[in-house]
C-alpha cells in the first residue's frame, strides 16, 4: 500500500525529530482528529514504538520509516491509551510485545476497532485487526531498550481516559505524553476527566521534561503542558458558572468566549469537555460514565452539524 497521502494533497507529510540519542518522535500534521504522533527508541538490540496510527496506510508509512533509520521494526510497542488512533495500527507489528495499562486491553476488547463513519468525515481505515496489549500493569513498569531506562506511569484514575500511560525517559529528560498533552490542538477529557487531567498534568510537571512529545501537535517543552494546563482551568471554571446559571453543556458551549484558545483546532471539542465537565460539578466521578452519545451529538452540532472535520 502507498505511504503518500493521496487522499489529502495539501497536508504536510509526517516527519522525524530525533528529540534524544536514539529517541525519535514521528510527527504527523496537522494533528487534528484521528492524526496523531507515535515515537520511537532505536537500541543496538531491539526497537521499541510508541504507540501506531489510526489506518492501515499511516501506520505502514510510520514502519516503514522506522525500518528506514532503525533498521528492524520494533520488537516491542507501548500503548499510551486505548483510542483507535494510538492502537489501530498494532496489528501490522504482529511479532511485537504489546505493553499497556490493563484497562487499555479492556477498552480494546470491549470495543473492537471503532471505525466512526458518519460522525466524521470519511476515512480509509484499511485492513484492520483489534491487537490489544497482553503485558499489562496498573501503576508504574519499567522496561528498557539495551541499557536505556524507560518509565512507563499511569498517573491519575481518569484523565484523557481511564488508561492513560506517560513513557518517562529520565536520562534524557523525554516525556512521550500520549493524549495528556496536546500542542495546538484543543485537550479532549469527555472519556476521562477534567480534574483527573489537571492532576496528571500536574505530576508531568513535576517531572520536569526538557522534551515533551504530545499524543498531537508538535514536540515541545514545559510550555505545551502549561498550556493545556490553562485551557482545562477555564473549561473547569466556565462550566461551573454555566451549571449555576442553569445552562446546558451545549447552550454554554455557544455562548462562551474562547479567547486565547480560539487558534486551537478542533474547537468543537468545548461542547463534548463540557459534558465531563458539568457531570463532575454534579458529582460524577473521574471516568465514570456519561452520556457520550449526547456529548458527540452536541460536538456534531457546534460544529454546525456538519461531521467533524477528519484527514486521516
Amino acid at each position: 500500500m502507498s505511504s503518500s497521502h493521496y487522499d489529502h494533497p495539501d497536508l504536510p507529510s509526517p516527519w522525524v525529530s530525533e528529540v534524544a540519542d536514539g529517541v525519535f518522535a514521528y510527527v504527523q500534521p496537522d494533528g487534528s482528529w484521528w492524526i496523531n504522533n507515535t515515537g520511537f527508541i532505536r537500541g543496538e538490540r531491539t526497537v521499541l514504538s510508541i504507540d501506531t496510527c489510526s489506518t492501515e496506510r499511516r501506520t505502514c508509512a510510520y514502519l516503514a520509516k522506522v525500518e528506514e533509520i532503525a533498521g528492524q521494526v520494533p520488537r516491542a510497542l507501548v500503548n499510551t491509551h486505548h483510542h483507535g488512533d494510538h492502537t489501530n495500527g498494532n496489528c501490522f507489528l504482529p511479532f511485537a510485545t504489546v505493553i499497556g495499562h490493563e484497562r487499555c486491553r479492556e477498552e480494546m476488547l470491549r470495543s473492537g476497532i471503532v471505525r466512526p463513519d458518519g460522525l466524521f468525515e470519511p476515512v480509509e481505515w484499511g485492513d484492520l485487526t483489534p491487537a490489544p496489549p497482553f503485558v499489562t500493569f496498573d501503576r508504574r513498569l519499567d522496561i528498557y531498550v539495551d541499557d536505556l531506562k524507560i518509565e512507563l506511569i499511569h498517573l491519575t484514575a481518569a484523565a484523557h481516559t481511564t488508561n492513560d500511560v506517560v513513557a518517562w525517559i529520565p536520562e534524557h529528560r523525554v516525556l512521550f505524553s500520549g493524549d495528556l498533552v496536546f500542542n495546538g490542538g484543543t485537550p479532549f477529557v469527555v472519556m476521562g476527566s477534567v480534574a483527573g487531567s489537571l492532576e496528571a498534568l500536574s505530576m508531568i510537571m513535576e517531572l520536569e521534561p526538557e522534551v515533551v512529545v504530545p499524543g498531537h501537535g508538535s514536540p515541545g517543552g514545559i510550555e505545551t503542558v502549561a498550556a493545556c494546563d490553562a485551557y482545562l482551568r477555564w473549561l473547569q471554571q466556565s462550566a461551573e458558572q454555566a451549571v449555576v446559571a442553569g445552562l446546558t453543556p451545549l447552550e454554554a458551549a455557544r455562548e462562551l468566549d474562547l479567547g486565547d484558545f480560539a487558534a486551537l483546532l478542533d474547537p468543537e471539542r468545548l461542547a463534548g469537555n463540557l459534558h465531563r465537565a458539568f457531570a463532575e460539578c454534579r458529582g460524577v466521578g473521574p471516568g465514570e460514565p456519561i452520556d457520550l452519545a449526547a456529548a458527540f451529538a452536541d460536538m456534531v452540532a457546534l460544529n454546525r452539524g456538519q461531521p467533524l472535520h477528519c484527514m486521516a
